[in-house]
């Protein structure tokens, strides 16, 4: 067993240090980690992030997608607190959601718990949080977790790296992470800790696998904001650029070029408005940090106007797809004009992010992206960043976490490449022992999804969202049957399509098809067993959705009303 600092274990009951991610891991997005120190019969929990994932084509109208949180909600009487490594949605978006049923302390530093206020404000949350702010750098005690902050480097002010110790061992939880000598805005990543850390000893590090399938190095931050002024010098007519909205690093530098190349920085998006107060609030920018809003867009000089503007992952609600579409009441581009996505596509959003581009492109507007010039960076380690954290960390063992399996299965080769002498191929509702011996998967715990439909929550196999789906492709049958009390028709029946076809190849009306196979169906059921509603309602079904099949080749939704009339 690694060295564990402060916190040996010095009896035959020090446990064992688990691990069990219910989010983040065979997935990017929505994590979840779950610490656990399994001592004297008693098994105590530590909560890493609670985020959220975005729906896709298979969750028509969902608005976000939380991991299912029952396990730890029946544990919650052990569970010590949550501790949020930084404010990216994917790892704090489900909290204000979920926080009710688990009750504990949340721990987060000023920006993290700045974003936290200003959502609860800005979306009406009635909750009260318990938040602790803490330091980056701290080291704190939560239940029977000894827990330091190591400063890293990533896409968003203050992210952490958790080094959790307990008398069973020690694990380092990387979080999101890349190595970044000029970052733009906050700390350089603490490699001094981080080699003292390993010199006491590491049982496992679980670490960021997104960018496992790249090679070398990423570009600095700073490399971005010197491509962008120089791409925004060049341009001719308005700029806008377009990124994420909690890249205050990107924020700042797009406020840099704005000053560089003489024009005035204006801002577009509630989710970038929130973002730079509560930067400002926390001096992640300055408090001079000057721009304008979209009123003030009619009265700039068209090259004068550097617009930033939400809506880099092709989301229809927000400003960019209002612009393209020429719907936004204050913003309107033109020929000639310039719109710089200083993003990457996040998997998923490849269409609807190719929708706002041609539409753009239609407008005859210029469209720079990351294929075409130096205009973003990643967030995460590609293998010469793992390489170096693996050298001055010398962990144990290794378990990927945040990736789909290929990104996973790629870090596992590429670390024993490296020397590192054990790892696991967990997944979502793996439990691990990390400590002591070697790391190994020993039990499995519940995981999946929870959507977030409107004002409800629902499971991932709630028949509603089956439903939704297959409407969205084959669409539904309504028919009305109104009978008598003797199991005759009492009027002809109503037909309602919505998402079929009105016609067959032959030009023939669907509906009177459909009349025509419904009357022949119920009629040649026995009269007496047409006072089985049930009966009749099958049938009916049955005729309504062969005569479309038979018609059309695909298989709709169908309802059938039956309602008896008395005589």
């Amino acid at each position: 067993m690694a060295k564990t600092g402060n916190k040996k274990p010095n009896s035959e009951n020090a446990g064992e240090l688990l691990f069990l991610p219910l989010g983040g891991v065979g997935e990017i997005g929505m994590n979840l980690y779950l610490y656990g120190l399994d001592s004297g019969g008693r098994r105590q929990w530590l909560m890493v992030d609670l985020g959220i994932t975005f729906p896709g084509e298979r969750e028509p109208g969902v608005d976000v997608i939380m991991p299912d949180i029952r396990f730890i909600e029946e544990e919650r009487k052990n569970l010590s607190a949550i501790i949020l490594s930084h404010a990216h949605e994917d790892h704090f978006g489900a909290l204000l959601d979920l926080w009710p049923r688990l009750g504990v302390p949340v721990y987060a530093t000023a920006f993290t718990a700045g974003l936290l206020k200003a959502k609860i404000a800005e979306w009406g949350y009635d909750i009260d949080l318990p938040l602790k702010i803490i330091k980056q750098g701290s080291r704190f005690d939560v239940g029977p977790f000894n827990v330091e902050l190591v400063t890293m480097t990533h896409s968003i002010p203050e992210p952490n790296a958790l080094v959790i110790r307990t008398s069973a061992g020690t694990a380092l939880h990387t979080g999101d992470w890349k190595l970044d000598s000029e970052p733009v805005v906050g700390s350089l990543t603490d490699e001094k800790r981080l080699r003292e850390i390993g010199e006491e000893g590491i049982d496992a590090m679980v670490c960021d696998s997104t960018n496992a399938l790249r090679g070398g190095s990423s570009p600095t931050e700073g490399e971005i904001g010197r491509s962008l002024t120089e791409l925004i010098g060049k341009a001719k007519g308005r700029v806008a650029v377009t990124t994420f909205a909690s890249n205050v690093a990107r924020i700042k530098s797009i406020g840099l070029a704005a000053k560089a190349t003489g024009r005035r920085l204006l801002v577009a998006g509630r989710a970038l408005n929130r973002v730079i107060d509560v930067a400002i609030e926390t001096g992640h920018l300055p408090a001079k940090f000057k721009y304008y809003g979209p009123d003030d867009y009619g009265y700039l000089p068209r090259e004068e106007v550097l617009l930033l503007c939400t809506g880099s992952q092709g989301e229809y609600r927000a400003a960019l797809a209002r612009i393209a579409n020429d719907e936004h009441r204050s913003i309107h581009l033109a020929r000639g004009d310039t719109v710089i996505f200083s993003s990457r596509t996040i998997p998923g959003n490849e269409k609807s992010v190719g929708y706002i581009q041609n539409a753009l492109a239609d407008l005859g507007v210029n469209i720079i992206t990351d294929q075409e010039a130096l205009v973003h960076v990643t967030g995460h380690p590609r293998r010469s960043e793992l390489k170096k954290l693996y050298g001055w960390c010398k962990p144990e063992a290794i378990i990927p976490m945040h990736g789909e399996a290929r990104h996973l299965e790629e870090h596992r080769r590429f670390a024993a490449k490296q020397g590192i002498k054990a790892s696991v191929s967990a997944r979502n509702g793996s439990i691990v022992k990390l400590a002591p011996g070697q790391p190994q998967i020993i039990d499995e715990a519940p995981s999946g999804r929870i959507y977030r439909d409107g004002h409800l929550f629902l499971g991932a196999d709630a028949s509603a969202i089956t439903e939704r789906r297959k409407l969205s492709y084959v669409g539904i049958i309504v028919v009305s049957l109104l009978m008598t009390e003797h199991g005759e028709f009492y009027t002809e029946p109503s037909i309602i399509l919505d998402g079929v076809p009105e016609l067959d190849a032959m030009g023939v009306p669907l509906r009177d098809e459909i009349l025509d196979s419904l009357e022949g169906a119920v009629l040649s059921i026995p009269k007496k067993r047409r006072k089985n509603i049930d009966t009749v309602r099958e049938a009916a079904r049955r005729a309504a959705r062969g005569t479309v099949f038979r018609a059309w080749g695909k298989k709709p939704i169908c309802k059938v009303l039956v309602e008896v009339i008395s005589d």
